[in-house]
C-alpha cells in the first residue's frame, strides 16, 4: 500500500476557524490518494460517545425479539433493526458472497410537521419514521444527541474540503442545511463457529454519500482500505478519535477527482481471546439534501474535458445505490449464509 492515511486536527474548524490552507492540502491529497482520513481532535464531546457506544452495546445486548420490534420497515431508507446475518454488503458490487456476520440498527432524520419539503414524493423514504426500540429507555436521547453532533461535525469538515476543492468555505452549506444523513450502529458478534469461504463480517465495499463518520472500538476483526496498489491495510483505531471516508456521491461531485475506496471489515483471528470477542462501530453516513443537485464542481473539471458522470440529485443518487444494493442481496438470498455468531 502506497498511500498513508493522514491523522488530522480539525477542532479549530469545529470552533469557527477557517481551514488552515497546510489542512486543507493534506485533506485533498488523502482523498485523491486513499479517500480516508483519521480525526484525533474534533470538538465533540468524548462523553457523549462513551454514552453512544454504551447504550448501543445495550441494546444489542436485547434479545431477539426485543430487537425485532424496531425491525425496518420495507418504505423507509434503511431505518430500524436489521437482524444478524441478511445483509450482503460486497453484492452492491456485484460479488457473491455469504451475508456478513452483523447486525444493525439504523436512525434517519426527522420531519418537520406541516412544512410541505418534507412532504413530496422524493423526500418520504428518508424521512419515514425511525421505529424506535422501547429499551433502552435512553437509547433514543442519546442517539438524538449524539446525530446532532455529527451534523455538526460533518458541516465543518464539508468547510475543509470546500478549501480542499478551491471553493468557498462555505460552498457546501445551502446544499447540507436539511440533508438526509443516517446514523448506523453495527454489531459483529462473537465468532462461536468458522466462517463460510469468503465470509467476512462487512464484505468489500463503498459508501453511498458523501462522507462517512466512524466511531470504532479496538477490537479485533476491524476496518480494513483497499490501497492503489490492491494491497489491504488496517485503518489505525484512535481512542475517542473518528474515521472519516468519501462515499459515492462525493468522488461524482468531484469528477472522480477524489475516490470512494473499498474498505471492509475483516473476522477476527481463530484464538479463543480473538473471536470470543465482539466488535461495535456506529456510522454516520451523511447524505446531502434530497434535491440538492450533484453535478461536476467547477474546480475539477481540467481544461478540455468533460463532465463524467450527468447531473442527479441527492436523493436519486441514494436511491439507486440502495435498489441496486437490494436487488443483489434478494438474488443472492437463496445461497447459504453459513457461520453463525
Amino acid at each position: 500500500m502506497t498511500a498513508s492515511i493522514p491523522m488530522i486536527d480539525i477542532a479549530a474548524v469545529q470552533a469557527g476557524a477557517p481551514p488552515d490552507p497546510a489542512l486543507a492540502d493534506t485533506v485533498d491529497r488523502a482523498c485523491r490518494e486513499i479517500g480516508f482520513l483519521v480525526i484525533a481532535r474534533h470538538g465533540v464531546d468524548t462523553a457523549l460517545m462513551r454514552r453512544m457506544y454504551a447504550v448501543t452495546a445495550a441494546f444489542f445486548d436485547l434479545p431477539e425479539a426485543a430487537k425485532m420490534t424496531a425491525a425496518r420497515g420495507p418504505d423507509s431508507a434503511g431505518n430500524g433493526y436489521t437482524p444478524f446475518a441478511t445483509e450482503y454488503l460486497a453484492r452492491t458490487r456485484g460479488e457473491v458472497t455469504p451475508a456478513d456476520l452483523k447486525e444493525s440498527l439504523s436512525a434517519g432524520p426527522a420531519p418537520v410537521a406541516g412544512d410541505p419539503y418534507y412532504e413530496v414524493e422524493g423526500a418520504r423514504p428518508f424521512y419515514a419514521p425511525t421505529p424506535w426500540p422501547a429499551e433502552p429507555t435512553d437509547l433514543r436521547a442519546v442517539w438524538e444527541e449524539y446525530y446532532a453532533a455529527m451534523s455538526d461535525l460533518s458541516a465543518a469538515i464539508l468547510r475543509v474540503f470546500a478549501a480542499a476543492l478551491g471553493l468557498s468555505e462555505r460552498f457546501f452549506e445551502d446544499k447540507i442545511d436539511r440533508h438526509v444523513s443516517r446514523l448506523s450502529a453495527r454489531h459483529y458478534p462473537p465468532l462461536a463457529e468458522a466462517p463460510a469461504p469468503g465470509q467476512l463480517r462487512a464484505g468489500a465495499h463503498t459508501d453511498f454519500g458523501s462522507l462517512t463518520i466512524l466511531m470504532t472500538d479496538d477490537a479485533p476483526g476491524g476496518l480494513q482500505v483497499r490501497g492503489p496498489s490492491g494491497a489491504w491495510a488496517d485503518v489505525p483505531h484512535v481512542p475517542d478519535g473518528f474515521i472519516v471516508n468519501i462515499g459515492d456521491l462525493m468522488a461524482q461531485w468531484t469528477n472522480d477527482r477524489w475516490v470512494s475506496t473499498l474498505h471492509r471489515v475483516v473476522n477476527p483471528g481463530t484464538d479463543p481471546a480473538e473471536a470470543g470477542r465482539r466488535r461495535i462501530s456506529v456510522a454516520f453516513f451523511h447524505q446531502p439534501n434530497y434535491e440538492a443537485r450533484i453535478e461536476c464542481l467547477p474546480s475539477c473539471l481540467a481544461p478540455g474535458a468533460g463532465p463524467l458522470y450527468p447531473p442527479v440529485t441527492s436523493g436519486q443518487h441514494f436511491m439507486g445505490k440502495l435498489r441496486r444494493m437490494r436487488e443483489m442481496a434478494e438474488a443472492g438470498a437463496a445461497a447459504p449464509a453459513g457461520g453463525g455468531r
